[in-house]
């Protein structure tokens, strides 16, 4: 019994439901997964496929995600868990913009993918996209240029910290001339080779680079960069949310 459960469709269908996906209309709403042609399912046809699409076709069935006016927004390429669901990527592709959906989820029931049509390769995901997130996902725009283009300086953080830092008391019109102030007050400026890595990020996406790596030795302030970089990304709109590793609680304090 717990091999049976552990196949790939029995898997697939939890995390759809998981996910808030309705295989039939409920007191929540009306069924979002059809199957190819906008065919509703039927309780019939879900016992027909087996545990691991194993009385399917090639052992792999595609599902039609629907948004809330009936529109395909996402294409589920399902295989059995001995086929890899990357196999499905130029097939799933076809058939998504055939009916006009931007997304497409591969799965095996062990690995998944989510794949923007609109904004580069397959993404490895833990759990799927809950119809919400795929309408989140698909409205947002994130803006290139806006990013490339921003002013950056070396108080780019300050103005955060104190915006009205220039009209205190304190502060001499300079950084030289200011460090009691700037030391008192725990005002964290760029310094210019922090200042250049940001604008070096600002000229690789001019390039279409979207992937960055900064190297930089201890104590060169690579917290205070990635502040700066975090404000960049989310002051220009093109991240919503930011996810920020540390290897040991000391640096997360």
């Amino acid at each position: 019994m717990l091999y049976n459960e552990a196949l790939a469709r029995i898997k697939i269908n939890k995390l759809l439901e998981e996910a808030g996906w309705r295989f039939f209309d409920d007191h929540e709403g009306k069924a979002n997964i059809l199957l190819e042609n906008h065919v509703k399912i039927t309780q019939k046809e879900i016992d027909a496929w087996g545990k691991d699409y194993e009385k399917t076709k090639s052992g792999s069935l595609d599902f039609l995600l629907i948004d809330t006016d009936n529109r395909p927004i996402c294409v589920l390429e399902a295989k059995k868990e001995s086929l890899h669901p990357l196999v499905a990527k130029e097939q799933a592709r076809k058939y998504a913009n055939t009916v006009g959906a931007q997304f497409i989820i591969l799965s095996n029931g062990i690995v998944h993918y989510l794949w923007d049509l609109k904004n580069g390769n397959p993404k490895p995901i833990y759990k799927f996209p809950s119809p919400g997130e795929i309408g989140a996902i698909k409205e947002w725009n994130p803006d290139r240029n806006s990013l490339a283009n921003e002013p950056v300086d070396n108080d780019y953080i300050v103005v955060v910290q104190m915006p009205d830092y220039i009209e205190r008391p304190g502060w001499n019109g300079t950084i030289e001339n200011s460090k009691d102030f700037i030391w008192n007050n725990g005002l964290k400026f760029l310094r210019k080779y922090q200042l250049n890595a940001i604008q070096h990020l600002q000229k690789a996406v001019r390039k279409g680079k979207d992937r960055f790596l900064f190297e930089m030795a201890t104590g060169t302030g690579k917290t205070l960069t990635s502040a700066a970089v975090i404000r960049l990304f989310l002051r220009t709109k093109n991240a919503r949310k930011v996810l920020f590793l540390v290897d040991r609680l000391e640096l997360e304090d």
